[in-house]
């Protein structure tokens, strides 16, 4: 059998088997991914919408370099995290240092730059459409950004949907500060990775498989909440 029908039907058959091994390491992966993606959408919204609405000295700096940001190496990220919360660094005393928590730090200083300079520019569109009805009806700052996100809430779905791929795939960073160790940080992107070491290709390329169906399965589900909201709007 080839090597990408016995990694499918590897992948099928994990999944029907409910194997306690793959499930621990696929709750993991999505309990740190979605945690890391939350925190980063509850820092990454408000930074973007004051960004996108507000006018001040070096604002066209910051914003490139959170636009800079997009594109940091994650083993960079990996090792300033690693610095930082190893024992001799400021942060040792928390005993973060390969723990899921560690990952989810990391995971963030990844997603934020995406979701602040995306944002930042869909809310900046809305803003030049809506500044002058805003500013003659004396509408403040803080409801003005509130409807903005709400008014691009599915624009915004797009940024998220960005956001989550880049941590259910991350795998630099994680591994530097979370060491891949079985049943403690081990999640799908580092399994695969030792797995693949290993020469285990079926199985590498099964959980590839399974990785692939969660992030499919997701985005159709955000482009059925959009469709929904759009047949809603015209109906």
């Amino acid at each position: 059998m080839p090597i990408y029908l016995e990694s499918v039907a590897t992948a099928f058959r994990l999944m029907a088997s409910g194997d306690q091994d793959l499930m621990e390491i696929l709750l993991l992966s999505m309990q740190v991914s979605l945690t890391a993606l939350v925190l980063s959408c509850l820092i990454g919204l408000p930074v973007g919408a004051f960004l996108a609405t507000r006018r001040f000295t070096g604002r066209g700096a910051v914003i490139g370099l959170f636009n800079a940001l997009m594109g940091m190496p994650p083993v960079v990220v990996g090792l300033i995290v690693y610095l930082h919360l190893s024992r001799s660094g400021p942060f040792g005393w928390l005993g973060l240092l390969y723990t899921p928590n560690a990952m989810i730090i990391a995971q963030m200083l990844l997603i934020i730059p995406i979701i602040t300079a995306l944002s930042c520019q869909i809310i900046e569109d809305l803003h030049e459409d809506y500044r002058d009805l805003f500013t003659s009806l004396a509408v403040p700052p803080g409801k003005a950004v509130k409807a903005y996100i709400i008014d691009a809430r599915y624009s915004l779905l797009t940024v998220i949907l960005a956001g989550f791929g880049r941590a259910i795939s991350e795998v630099g960073a994680v591994i530097v500060v979370g060491g891949n160790i079985d049943h403690l940080t081990r999640v799908m992107t580092t399994t695969i990775a030792l797995e693949t070491s290993k020469g285990e290709l079926a199985l590498a390329l099964a959980l590839g498989v399974i990785l692939l169906i969660i992030a499919l399965a997701v985005n159709m589900l955000a482009s059925w909440l959009k469709s929904r909201a759009s047949r809603r709007a015209y109906a």
